[in-house]
């Protein structure tokens, strides 16, 4: 379950490097704008005025009803109203905390997106340094695999030493953040209603069932009975399904050395040829055009019932409820692995996506770390599961679906930790520079374009390795 304990990491035969940041260093917030914005004027504006009331930021639309909803009971337990405003897209709630570090017109809270936003916005001091407020108490109400996370660890401290770094002035150990939402990549959702019609009830325990159910499905229904994903970003395939089909089919090392620069166990060994030829056997039931799809036009595609399974990740789920999909008529799994796996129970590394961060100018800044505590609290955390579809941090216990529902549940159930999951955060294997979009795009041309087979495709992309680790 992903309540037990992290294994210790084994030391791979392979060169490592620190794992890179959820956001680029190139992010288009600027460290040096922040920090002269920061002088601010003495305007507060939409900050909180202190007593009995907070503001609070998200970027995420689809939580505002499931946070006014926690702020309603928070205000009965405690007194304090709590106004939540969405700002979105992504880039522009970027630019809004910008603009109102300038302003002197930040909130006391903000949700940020987790081991990027909160550093950059911590290195510039628009956020608190949380550490010396998380209690062992606090602390515990999270699952023990991500309960540090927002913490900046040695790699990020390393990053932040990085000419240009967005992260330059954090120091190692302060906390920017604590777990808000989390989630994962490699999730298979299916419309349950077709599956039905067609005979199949449950979700594969095998990708060998998984292939046959396609067959089945695209036999009874040839229009859309068909798998989507948004191919126009061309990691998908190789991020979503390729490698935690290809981790739990060879086990960690030699999942590992298909990056490495040895062309006997990289992409251009029998493992990787293996692994490109079970995933060539998606081709025949993408989705018309799929190629051409980007990731939201993919599960909207989808929630109109132009194909019957979508791959995408556990926070598809929030976006196909706004885009009008009955959420009741799913199977959820996650992307299965062939028999005579290493691994042959499909297991995921949960990553914590989203964090919660209190202003260093909020001028209510206990009640604000009382909402944030609030918040982490595992029935409040439960209820917000529920109403906003997202995955809470807390621990679940040993049947989470009967806390949040089967869907929610099912998605919880395939946490796992340590070496038998797979973890797309984890990318100390991979070469210097690795870009995924680029190795993504060779992937790309064999399925679901069919422009090459296994063989060339591996070939071209050992030839992509050689490159990046002549490079590193």
């Amino acid at each position: 379950m992903w309540r037990a304990m992290t294994k210790g990491v084994s030391v791979n035969r392979h060169r490592r490097r620190p794992t890179r940041p959820s956001i680029a260093l190139a992010t288009g917030l600027s460290v040096a704008a922040l920090l002269g914005a920061c002088g601010g004027s003495d305007d507060t504006g939409g900050e909180s005025e202190g007593g009995d009331s907070l503001t609070m930021w998200t970027f995420k639309q689809s939580h505002v009803e499931a946070l006014e909803n926690a702020a309603t009971a928070f205000e009965e337990e405690t007194g304090v109203s709590v106004s939540i405003q969405a700002i979105t897209p992504d880039d522009v709630f970027q630019q809004r905390v910008q603009a109102s570090a300038s302003t002197g017109d930040l909130p006391d809270v903000m949700e940020v997106h987790a081991k990027g936003e909160d550093f950059i916005f911590g290195a510039a001091g628009i956020v608190d340094d949380l550490t010396d407020d998380i209690t062992d108490e606090w602390a515990g109400q999270y699952s023990e695999s991500i309960s540090e996370d927002g913490t900046v660890t040695a790699d990020y401290y390393e990053l932040s030493q990085q000419e240009g770094s967005n992260y330059a002035g954090v120091e190692e150990g302060q906390r920017f953040s604590v777990p808000f939402t989390v989630g994962t990549f490699g999730i298979v959702y299916a419309n349950a209603e077709r599956l039905a019609a067609a005979g199949i009830t449950e979700a594969p325990a095998t990708w060998e069932q998984f292939i046959a159910d396609l067959e089945t499905v695209q036999a009874a229904d040839p229009e859309s009975g068909t798998i989507g994903l948004g191919f126009k970003e061309p990691s998908t395939g190789l991020n979503w399904i390729m490698q935690p089909m290809a981790y739990h089919l060879f086990g960690r090392d030699d999942f590992e050395a298909l990056y490495s620069d040895d062309r006997n166990v990289n992409w251009a060994s029998a493992n990787g040829l293996r692994a490109l030829e079970v995933y060539d056997q998606l081709t025949p039931y993408w989705q018309p055009g799929v190629q051409t799809l980007g990731i939201d036009e993919a599960d909207i595609a989808f929630a109109n019932g132009e194909s019957t399974y979508l791959v995408g990740g556990t926070f598809t789920l929030a976006f196909l409820s706004q885009n009008g999909y009955d959420t009741e008529n799913l199977i959820t799994f996650p992307v299965p692995p062939p028999e005579g796996s290493v691994h042959p129970q499909a297991q995921l590394a949960p990553l914590t996506l989203t964090g919660l961060s209190i202003s260093s100018s909020s001028e209510n800044p206990e009640a604000a770390r009382e909402w944030v505590q609030f918040l982490s609290q595992p029935d409040v955390a439960t209820q917000f599961a529920q109403d906003a579809l997202d995955l809470p941090p807390v621990d679940m216990g040993d049947d989470p679906s009967s806390s949040v529902g089967p869907v929610l549940g099912a998605m919880i159930e395939s946490f796992g930790t340590g070496d038998d999951a797979f973890n797309p955060g984890d990318t100390t294997y991979q070469p210097g520079g690795f870009q995924l979009s680029d190795f993504g795009a060779v992937l790309v041309n064999l399925s679901p374009l069919g422009e090459t087979d296994a063989p060339t495709t591996a070939d071209e992309m050992a030839t992509l390795l050689d490159a990046y680790w002549s490079g590193s």
